[in-house]
C-alpha cells in the first residue's frame, strides 16, 4: 500500500468520468454503503437512487467495485501517513507490535479452498493506533520486517515472527526486538557458536528463570546474536497449556514430542535489549503488551464488522476488506471520546502463557 503523491481516482482507475456517478465522493459513499452495510448490490443501488445520490444498475455498481481496490489502498495509506506524526513513545522509544489477522475469502469456492485475506498490521503504543496495514492473500507469510522501521523502536512479535533474516533486517534498521521463540524453529547456539541444548537448559533451571546471551540460526545464514529470556509459567497456566497441546495433537492425530511438553511450561523470548536497561521482568512486561493488538483486531471484527466478504469476486472482496480498514482508521480517533473502551479492562491482561512481573521467579 505505498503512498503516492495524491489521492487520485482517475490515476488508479476507480473514477474515469462523471456519468451516473457524479464525483469521487459519491463513488466512495456508494462503496462504503455496500461494503459496510448489510445490503446486497440491488438494495444498495435502490438506496442510492431513492436518496438521490446516484442512479445506476447493480451490474454497474459491481463494475465500479472491481476497480476500487487501488484507490482504497491509497486512502488507507494516506490516513496511516497522517497519523505518523502523532506517535508518542515510552521512555523516548516507540513501542510497535506486529501481528496479522485473517478474513475468509469471498464465496463458497474461497471458503472451501481455505483461502483467506491476510491483514498484516503494526500497532503503536501508548497511542494504541494502527500505523501500518498491508493486505495480501494466504500465499504471503507473516514477516517481522514487512513494515518499515521507525528508528529506535522496540518491535514486539509472537512466535510466528521468528525468522532470522527478518529479525536481522529490523535490527540493522535501528530497532530492538522482543519476540516469542518456539523451541524447534531455530538452531540454538552458545556465544561460541556451539550447539546449545535448550531443553536441557530448561530442565536444569532451579530458579525458573534464564537470562543469557545466545545465538539463533536458520538455514545457511550466519547466526544472529540475541539474548534468551525464559521464565517458567505458573503451575496452573503450564498445566492448562500442556493440556491444550495434547488436545490439538489428538485432534490432528499427531504424535507429540516430549520436548513440546517441556517447552510448554516456559515462556521463551529472544530480545536484543540490553540487560542493564531492560532486566528480565521489564522484557516480559514489554512482551505482555502484545495483548493490545489482539484487542484491536477483535474490535475490527466485532465493532467494525470485518467478516468474510460476500460474493465470489476476488476484486470486490479485496475492496470489502479495505473499506473496513478505512473505517477503523477513521473511527479510532473517536474511541476515547466514547467513554471506556474494552481495552481499558483488558489492558493489563497477560498474553496466554505470560506470567505477570509479580509471578516471575526470583
Amino acid at each position: 500500500m505505498a503512498q503516492r503523491g495524491s489521492i487520485g481516482t482517475r490515476e488508479t482507475g476507480a473514477f474515469a468520468r462523471a456519468r451516473a456517478v457524479k464525483s469521487p465522493l459519491v463513488l466512495l459513499r456508494l462503496v462504503l454503503a455496500y461494503c459496510l452495510g448489510q445490503n446486497g448490490l440491488r438494495a444498495t443501488t435502490a438506496w442510492a437512487e431513492g436518496s438521490g445520490l446516484a442512479r445506476l444498475s447493480n451490474v454497474a455498481l459491481l463494475g465500479r467495485l472491481r476497480n476500487m481496490a487501488p484507490w482504497l489502498e491509497e486512502l488507507v495509506a494516506r490516513l496511516l501517513a497522517n497519523s505518523h506524526g502523532r506517535r508518542p513513545s515510552i521512555n523516548s522509544r516507540p513501542i510497535r507490535i506486529v501481528d496479522a489477522t485473517t478474513v475468509p475469502k469471498a464465496g463458497r469456492l474461497g471458503r472451501e479452498g481455505g483461502g483467506v485475506w491476510r491483514v498484516h498490521a503494526v500497532f503503536d503504543l501508548p497511542e494504541e493506533r494502527f500505523s501500518s496495514f498491508e493486505l495480501t492473500d494466504e500465499t504471503q507469510v507473516e514477516r517481522f520486517d514487512r513494515a518499515s522501521v521507525v528508528a529506535g523502536e522496540i518491535r514486539i512479535g509472537d512466535r510466528g515472527y521468528v525468522n532470522v533474516a527478518g529479525l536481522r533486517t529490523v535490527l540493522a534498521a535501528g530497532a530492538d526486538i522482543v519476540v516469542r521463540a518456539p523451541w524447534r524453529q531455530v538452531r540454538w547456539l552458545d556465544t561460541h557458536g556451539e550447539r546449545l541444548d535448550l531443553l536441557a537448559l530448561l530442565k536444569a533451571s532451579r530458579s525458573g528463570r534464564i537470562d543469557r546471551a545466545v545465538a539463533i540460526a536458520q538455514g545457511r545464514a550466519a547466526p544472529l546474536a540475541v539474548r534468551l529470556v525464559a521464565v517458567r509459567k505458573p503451575r496452573a497456566t503450564a498445566e492448562a497449556d500442556k493440556a491444550r497441546v495434547l488436545r490439538i495433537a489428538e485432534r490432528k492425530q499427531q504424535e507429540i514430542m516430549p520436548g513440546t511438553l517441556v517447552a510448554a511450561e516456559w515462556l521463551i523470548l529472544v530480545t536484543s535489549l540490553d540487560r542493564a536497561d531492560y532486566p528480565a521482568d521489564k522484557v516480559l512486561e514489554l512482551y505482555r503488551l502484545r495483548w493490545r493488538i489482539e484487542i484491536a483486531f477483535k474490535r475490527l471484527k466485532s465493532l467494525v464488522g470485518m467478516n468474510g466478504p460476500p460474493g465470489e469476486d476476488a476484486d470486490v472482496a479485496k475492496a470489502h476488506v479495505l473499506c473496513h480498514l478505512l473505517a477503523i482508521l477513521l473511527t479510532e480517533p473517536l474511541v476515547d471520546a466514547l467513554g471506556d473502551s474494552p481495552r481499558s479492562d483488558a489492558a493489563h491482561a497477560p498474553t496466554s502463557g505470560a506470567p505477570s512481573a509479580s509471578q516471575l521467579p526470583r
